[in-house]
């Protein structure tokens, strides 16, 4: 079985325990993920089966939306709600005050990731290095709020909407946001509500995959993954230059296609330059 399956992934499941209990649903070692969610987080997991895994090295910079809570007045050692207390303040913020810093994370940051982190310097991952009491110097680095958007406000809660760059912290945002709100702030919940095209609309409980007698019906085309590319279908003749790996005149625009065959089997994502489209990555089974 080859394809892409929407997880909403539950809590308390890392996403390297679904794509393992998915090995089994789809009976293949060929699985991946396009994107890691924390164990505390649910929503949207696009894990690639088969020869669709040919497509997760498209996936990762696939921009992200998330709705969070932030907790104001509490900071952890995790920078979310699981973590060790270290502060507890009152909260006395403005709906004004909490525009104007709202404001000042949006578009390009830079963002020091968390220790409570898979990132590694000098060969050791942040969060092991945690785990054992230390800290050590992390770079800040850029990254992208494409959307930064209040959805509610309660007593000491804000439910945000964030669509973000690859590499984005959303606890680490919430802990930043509380910080120059002057109370300090955590994230107390995250959901993935979309991961590149994917929508939570058509995510499907991990549950009912792991229950169900045919995972099949569930996985979509890898070429869902591209479909804001426009459509060409080739030639008998093109198709066979696309099989041997070859390139070939088209009378097409500049810009990248999917390709498909007569038979309507997608072969590749392909450029189109000067006339001449060659391939990005092929597809088709060999």
């Amino acid at each position: 079985m080859d394809g892409i399956v929407i997880v909403d992934k539950p809590q308390d499941w890392t996403s390297q325990d679904v794509t393992a209990r998915l090995r089994r649903v789809f009976g293949t070692r060929r699985i991946g993920h396009g994107g890691t969610l924390d164990p505390m987080a649910t929503g949207v997991l696009p894990v690639f089966v088969g020869r669709a895994t040919r497509g997760v090295e498209f996936f990762e910079h696939a921009e992200k939306t998330y709705e969070t809570v932030l907790r104001l007045g509490l900071t952890t050692d995790t920078e979310d709600i699981t973590g060790t207390v270290l502060t507890e303040a009152s909260v006395s913020v403005t709906d004004e005050q909490i525009a104007k810093v709202l404001d000042a994370f949006r578009g390009e940051i830079m963002q020091t990731p968390p220790m409570y982190s898979a990132l590694k310097v000098n060969g050791q991952k942040l969060c092991d290095l945690a785990r054992k009491g230390k800290t050590v110097e992390r770079q800040p680095r850029p990254i992208t709020i494409h959307e930064l958007t209040l959805l509610e406000r309660g007593e000491s809660t804000l439910r945000l909407r964030v669509r973000c760059s690859k590499g984005t912290y959303v606890r680490t945002l919430c802990k930043d946001i509380g910080e120059a709100l002057g109370c300090g702030g955590c994230m107390e919940s995250l959901r993935r509500v979309q991961a590149g095209e994917y929508t939570i609309s058509e995510a499907v409980p991990l549950q009912e995959l792991l229950d169900t007698a045919e995972p099949e019906r569930y996985l979509r085309g890898v070429d869902t993954i591209f479909r804001n590319y426009p459509v060409v279908t080739l030639t008998a003749n093109q198709e066979k230059r696309c099989r041997n790996g070859n390139s070939f005149s088209v009378k097409l625009e500049e810009g990248t296609y999917r390709a498909y065959s007569q038979s309507g089997e997608f072969l590749m994502l392909a450029k189109v330059e000067d006339g001449v489209m060659v391939t990005v990555k092929s597809f088709f089974a060999v």
